[in-house]
């Protein structure tokens, strides 16, 4: 009976679940490739956002760091408190007496870096740029780096006396009534005011990681960091920012909906791709419904010949056809050049070099004529050639 023998699957439904089967695949890997894209970009902003603290920052292990130097401090007795923003800075300076550490900050105005300075009662810049030091260290300026010789602090600050000699990095030009340290290159290696309030020194190439060890490094930062129970580290970040808006960017002044749509016709034309970009089945071989004859279709590229009076044209396919066969006969290779045929042509036929030259490359024809009779010597050549390397059809 039918109905207790196994069931088999219709071949005409086979295609249909096939074609279903490679859609559902090709949207799995579409979200799949979505998923890692996504992964890979908050790996590499993560990598990015840690790259931006490491230098000169107290939470950093890394060799451009400084948690070795908090570390130290902390053990002294001394309070480290890191402020990456401007308010938790100002609320951290006014609970008493504290240290200002603090780096280069671009993204804040003038009014703003110095409000932040005036409220702490000692401030070490760290990481001194042109601007910094004429806020507070009027009158000097950047001198260039050190030539890494070892130096005496040659000066009557306390706190490098006390730390004693070291290899200074970037060194600086005071100004008038500035108290210049470390003397070399032509520069000095910390400069001070003259109640020691404010100090600008090297702190990329002194109280790094990698750096706090050598020489009298670690002492110079402890005395001019731990001055006070309290130390306020402050990384400004440009969430701090108070400058005005300069230019429109180009994502101002365009809609909010421009963004979104840039990202879908993304989306849209890697899917495309993926979709589109397939592997196609090998080539299957399909029925032509007529079938043109070679005789027919030589014949009809004959007549576009003489209808356009083209007989050099068709005086170089005949002996094209010509140099195919006689090349084949003679044994020659397909990379065979039409001199190298003609000449071992006329040698086997024993024909002049000349004139076989003249038959297959040379001689023009210019008339219909012309062109019959360059057909008639090119079979007698190929005929004479038949003859010499096969003579034993000729006998039969």
């Amino acid at each position: 009976m039918a109905g207790n023998g196994p069931q088999v699957e219709p071949d005409m439904l086979r295609p249909a679940r096939e074609s279903r089967r490679r859609r559902v695949t090709t949207w799995i890997a579409i979200i799949a490739v979505l998923v890692a894209v996504g992964i890979a970009g908050a790996v590499l902003s993560g990598i990015g956002q840690w790259a931006e603290r490491d230098v000169l920052d107290p939470e950093s292990a890394g060799p451009t760091g400084t948690r070795a130097l908090a570390e130290i401090l902390r053990e002294h007795g001394v309070d480290v408190i890191v402020a990456r923003d401007r308010a938790a800075a100002e609320a951290a300076l006014s609970g008493g007496a504290a240290t200002l550490a603090v780096t280069d900050a671009p993204y804040l105005s003038d009014e703003a870096f110095t409000a932040v300075t005036d409220a702490a009662t000692d401030v070490v810049i760290v990481d001194p740029r042109s601007r910094t030091l004429r806020l507070l260290l009027p009158g000097t300026s950047a001198h260039g780096v050190g030539p890494g010789s070892i130096v005496e602090p040659d000066c009557d600050l306390p706190a490098a006396v006390r730390a004693g000699s070291l290899i200074p990095g970037a060194i600086y030009e005071p100004g008038e009534g500035i108290v210049a340290c470390y003397p070399t290159g032509g520069g000095f290696g910390l400069l001070a005011t003259d109640s020691g309030r404010v100090v600008a020194v090297d702190g990329r190439g002194l109280f790094t990681n990698e750096n706090l060890a050598d020489q009298g490094n670690a002492a110079l930062a402890v005395n001019l960091l731990g001055a006070h129970s309290t130390l306020v580290w402050y990384m400004p970040g440009i969430g701090d920012s108070d400058l005005a808006a300069g230019d429109p960017t180009l994502g101002e002044l365009t809609p909010p909906w421009v963004s979104p749509v840039i990202v879908i016709l993304l989306v849209a034309g890697i899917a495309a791709a993926i979709w589109r970009g397939r592997r196609f089945g090998p080539l299957v071989a399909e029925r032509l419904p007529v079938t043109v004859r070679a005789a027919e279709t030589t014949e009809g590229r004959a007549r576009l010949y003489a209808h356009a009076r083209d007989s050099v044209h068709a005086a170089d396919q005949l002996r094209i056809g010509t140099l195919g066969r006689l090349g084949r006969l003679l044994g020659l290779g397909p990379t065979a050049s039409a001199e190298e045929i003609a000449d071992a042509a006329a040698g086997r036929a024993q024909h002049d070099r000349g004139a076989v030259r003249g038959i297959l490359i040379d001689d023009i024809p210019h008339t219909d004529a012309d062109l019959v009779a360059l057909d008639r010597r090119l079979r007698a050549l190929e005929d004479a050639v038949h003859a010499a390397v096969r003579p034993e059809r000729n006998t039969r």
